[in-house]
């Protein structure tokens, strides 16, 4: 690495480190602000408290990753045109993109490092402040558990097995309820294709009804549409999510490789796809932010009191896309992969024309 490389990598690094520890100290000291009383009302220790905001720093870490590599790579290029230094080595024959080389590889180097965070730290401190936040401080009791596609969850009187439509819906689909007596052998089972709360009463869809007539044999019963008295309601079915930030890398991949439901499937592949493409959104806006630097200094002629917020909006605008991509993947308009990597195709096409021109 050149001595020139080895300046405008150190000065990236700084600013990055500057940039990330500014966001971290501003987002918590806001949700301190926001969450202390709720820590002082369950009498909760100050350790408790403090173990709660530095476990939450990685992921804040993980959500303001792509602004600050943007943020760092604009504000390095604009303090070497404040200087005169990215002037003079322009008027020295050195093209644009040499002179960015060292960004881009700085840029590279730490999106790997956020992916590595993503894969082994993320999920354990993410997982132990939701504990935290929602049995220690909310007193909010996980009473079931996710696997394979499926809630489970034990009731006063049996066990309620199903796959949830909607997190905000009352409808439910492969619902099943099963009761056992002291033997642990099974006395009941109703299964239905689907199942929805309404009227105080759950409404069975296309299932049947196996009931224990004796101590071998069932009888069982078909319906299409049936009411049926269940101890619970959906109100009492609280169960954390299987949050995708809960999960490395790895385990997301093997969920979307699993076997299930073309629904689920195609959540679990925009998650993985999601997780790694949000990761590397800085590194093609700060591709983009480079060029746009020069250009907001060519029309106004300012510092970087014009450039840091044009960025700003740049990353809002690319992060408002992405995301709506996201959504429109999850619910199966579009290819999770394509939805993942279509924007940062977009936007590095669109980066390198515009390097491209500022060279010629």
């Amino acid at each position: 690495m050149t001595l020139l490389n080895r300046y405008i990598f150190k000065s990236f690094v700084k600013n990055l480190s500057i940039l990330m520890a500014s966001f971290i100290a501003i987002y918590v000291l806001i949700d301190f602000f926001e969450k202390i009383d709720n820590f002082s009302e369950q009498g909760k220790p100050i350790g408790l408290v403090l173990k709660f905001f530095l476990l939450n720093i990685p992921f804040v870490m993980d959500q303001m990753s792509p602004v600050c590599i943007l943020l760092a790579g604009v504000v390095t290029l604009g303090l070497l045109n404040n200087s005169n230094e990215l002037i003079a080595l322009k008027a020295g024959g050195i093209p644009l993109y040499t002179i960015a080389k060292p960004i881009i590889f700085a840029g590279v180097v730490v999106s790997l490092l956020f992916l590595a965070m993503s894969q082994f730290i993320l999920p354990v401190t993410f997982a132990e402040t939701n504990k935290i936040w929602i049995e220690d401080v909310q007193g909010k009791v996980p009473l079931g558990i996710y696997r394979n596609g499926r809630y489970y969850y034990k009731g006063q009187d049996g066990f309620y097995s199903f796959g949830r439509v909607h997190n905000d819906a009352e409808k439910f689909m492969r619902f099943s309820y099963s009761t056992w007596n002291d033997k642990y052998e099974l006395t009941s089972l109703i299964a239905a294709k689907g199942a929805y709360w309404g009227e105080s009463i759950w409404n069975l869809l296309k299932g049947q009804h196996q009931i224990r007539s004796d101590q071998d044999s069932f009888h069982t019963e078909v319906f299409e549409n049936r009411p049926v008295g269940l101890p619970e309601e959906p109100s009492n079915f609280f169960m954390p999510e299987y949050h995708a930030l809960e999960q490395s890398l790895l385990a997301l991949y093997k969920e979307a490789k699993r076997d299930q439901d073309p629904n689920d499937s195609n959540k679990a592949w925009t998650n993985f796809y999601g997780r790694i493409s949000y990761t590397f959104l800085g590194l093609p806006l700060m591709l983009l932010g480079l060029p746009l630097l020069l250009m907001v200094y060519r029309k106004w002629g300012r510092d970087l009191s014009i450039a840091i917020p044009v960025s700003c909006g740049l990353a809002f605008v690319c992060w408002g896309g992405w995301s709506t991509l996201q959504s429109l993947a999850r619910a199966s308009y579009l290819n999770p992969l394509a939805a993942s990597v279509s924007v940062q195709i977009f936007i590095c096409l669109v980066a390198a024309v515009l390097l491209y021109r500022e060279d010629v």
